[in-house]
């Protein structure tokens, strides 16, 4: 159940997140989505490097894998 709680997670930060031009990097885009998750499951994505956290940001950003999987769970769910 832990996992689909992740990618369901995931899934709604992929669904409801946006894209931005990244701070550090002009011209590169990034996917932010906020944090309005529960935090062990929000440290479990980071851990699967899924996710990057900010320490004092509302939001993450989903990192090149993490958008990849968003994609797919949302054909395998929402299709």
């Amino acid at each position: 159940m832990e996992d689909k709680i992740k990618d369901l997670n995931l899934l709604l930060m992929f669904l409801t997140g946006w894209e931005e031009e990244s701070r550090k990097n002009p011209g590169e885009k990034i996917f932010r989505a906020w944090k309005g998750y529960l935090f062990e499951t929000l440290n479990q994505l980071a851990d699967d490097k899924m996710i990057i956290q900010f320490a004092n940001n509302k939001s993450v950003t989903l990192t090149e894998a993490g958008r990849q999987k968003a994609e797919q769970l949302k054909k395998q769910y929402l299709n």
